[in-house]
C-alpha cells in the first residue's frame, strides 16, 4: 500500500467470527532509558479516548458489537486486538484504527497511576519479577535487558508532548501491519486499511543490535518464601530455522510435564512447586532459559539437578523415545493453534511485521518431524555451554544463593 502500512490475511470459511490486530513494530527495545515505559504506556492510553469517543463510549461500543478487545506490548511490538462477528468487520476496524492513530490522551494523570500500580504489583511478584532479572543479566544494558513495564520515575514524570512525539514516530505506516484471520474478504480489509491508516516514514529509535556479552550474575533482594531462580543465555533469533529443533529441545529440557526438570525437580524429589525452561526470539537475539521457585533449604539441591541436567543435556543424546514424545508435543501444539483464529491472526501478522515468510501449517509440521537427535545435541552445545549461562534470583541473601552456583557454573560464584 502507499502508506507503507501492510496487510494479511487468512480466510477460515468455517467459522462466524474475525479476529483482527493492528500491530506495530515499536515495544521498549525501541525506547531510550528517558522513555523507559513509554510503550507499554501508550499502549494504556490508546483505550482512554481519541477526539469522537471517551473510554466508556469505547467500551460501550465494543460491547454493543459484540466483540472482546485487548492490547499487548513486548519488547519488539505493540498491538490492539479484537475478535468479533463478521458482519461487524468496518465498526470494529474503524474503532481500532482511530484508537491506534488517533488517542488525544485525555485523563492521564489517573492512568499514570493505573501503571504505577501495575508496576508496584509486578515487584511484589518475585516469580514474574526474576525473569526481567535474567533479562538484565544476559543482555546487560542493553535495551532487551530492560522490562517492557518500564521505570516508575520515567511513567510518573513523562510529559504528553513526549508521547506524542514517540507515538508520531513510531506509529507510522511504515512500521504497521493489519492482520485478520476468520470469515473474512481480503480485499474488503485491504480498503478499509487504505482508507483509515496515515501513512508515514517511521522514525524514533533505531534498535541497536544486542551482541553477546559476558555472562552475569544478577540478584534482587526481597524477603520472599522462596528463592525465585533463573538460568539463561543468548538463544536465537527470529528467523534462525533452528526454532523448530529449540522448540523440541526445550520440551525435553523443561518446557512440558514429561520433561526432564519437572520429573527431576518436582515429581522425584518435591523440590519446588513450578519449573521449567522456556525460550524467545527476537529479530538480532534470542533467550533459552530455565526457571525455579524453592525454598531457602532447598536452594542448592535444586540448582544442583539443575546443573546435572543441563550438564547431560549437553554431553548425552536424547533417547528415541524422548525425541519422539517431544515432537509430537510440539506438533501438536502448532495443530491445536491453528485451530484458533486468534493464534492464526497472530502467527501471520508477526511473520508479516518482521520480514519472515509465512509457512503452512503442513510445512511446520514437516519441519518438526525432520528434526534428528543430533540437532538437539548440537544446540544444546552451543546454546547451553556453561560459560554462556547467566544467573538471577530474586531472594533474600544473595550469598546463599551464590554457594548453591558451583554445580550450574562455577565462573557465575565469582560473577
Amino acid at each position: 500500500m502507499g502508506s507503507g502500512v501492510r496487510v494479511v490475511t487468512e480466510e477460515v470459511p468455517s467459522v462466524r467470527s474475525v479476529a483482527l490486530g493492528l500491530w506495530v513494530r515499536t515495544g521498549s527495545r525501541n525506547e531510550t532509558p528517558a522513555q523507559a515505559g513509554v510503550s507499554h504506556f501508550l499502549e494504556h492510553l490508546l483505550f482512554k479516548g481519541t477526539a469522537r469517543y471517551s473510554a466508556i463510549e469505547i467500551s460501550e461500543r465494543f460491547d454493543g458489537l459484540g466483540a472482546s478487545i485487548n492490547a499487548a506490548t513486548g519488547k519488539e511490538t505493540t498491538h490492539l486486538h479484537a475478535r468479533f462477528l463478521d458482519e461487524h468487520t468496518d465498526e470494529v476496524f474503524d474503532l481500532l484504527s482511530e484508537m491506534l492513530l488517533a488517542p488525544t490522551y485525555p485523563d492521564i494523570d489517573s492512568e499514570r497511576q493505573v501503571v504505577l500500580e501495575e508496576i508496584a504489583m509486578y515487584e511484589d511478584e518475585p516469580q514474574d519479577r526474576v525473569h526481567d532479572v535474567l533479562a538484565e543479566a544476559v543482555f546487560g544494558s542493553h535495551p532487551l535487558g530492560r522490562r517492557v513495564l518500564g521505570d516508575s520515575e520515567v511513567i510518573a514524570s513523562i510529559p504528553i508532548p513526549d508521547i506524542e512525539s514517540y507515538h508520531h514516530a513510531r506509529y507510522a505506516g511504515s512500521e504497521i501491519v493489519v492482520g485478520a484471520a476468520g470469515h473474512l474478504d481480503h480485499d474488503r480489509i485491504v480498503a478499509l486499511a487504505e482508507r483509515l491508516v496515515r501513512p508515514g516514514e517511521g522514525g524514533g529509535v533505531a534498535p541497536s543490535t544486542a551482541l553477546e556479552g559476558p555472562a552475569r550474575l544478577c540478584f534482587h533482594q526481597k524477603e520472599t518464601e522462596q528463592y525465585h531462580i533463573c538460568f539463561g543465555a543468548p538463544g536465537l533469533r527470529r528467523d534462525d530455522e533452528r526454532r523448530y529443533p529449540l522448540a523440541v529441545l526445550d520440551s525435553i529440557f523443561g518446557g512440558s510435564t514429561s520433561s526432564r526438570l519437572f520429573r527431576e525437580v518436582r515429581e522425584k524429589r518435591g523440590l519446588a512447586y513450578s519449573v521449567g525452561s522456556y525460550n524467545e526470539q527476537f529479530t538480532d537475539q534470542g533467550l533459552v532459559a530455565t526457571y525455579v521457585g524453592t525454598r531457602e533449604d532447598n536452594v542448592e539441591e535444586a540448582c544442583s539437578i539443575i546443573g546435572t541436567e543441563l550438564a547431560r543435556l549437553r554431553s548425552e543424546p536424547v533417547s528415541a523415545e524422548e525425541l519422539t514424545r517431544a515432537k509430537e508435543s510440539v506438533k501438536g501444539r502448532l495443530v491445536l493453534s491453528s485451530e484458533s483464529t486468534a493464534a492464526r491472526m497472530t502467527r501471520i501478522s508477526r511473520s508479516t511485521l518482521f520480514g519472515l515468510p509465512i509457512e503452512s501449517l503442513d510445512e511446520m509440521l514437516a519441519k518438526v518431524d525432520a528434526i534428528e537427535v543430533d540437532d538437539l545435541t548440537d544446540l544444546a552445545t552451543e546454546l547451553y555451554a556453561t560459560d554462556r549461562l547467566s544467573a538471577a534470583c530474586v531472594g533474600a541473601d544473595e550469598d546463599r544463593f551464590r554457594e548453591a552456583l558451583a554445580p550450574v557454573s562455577e565462573s557465575l560464584v565469582a560473577a
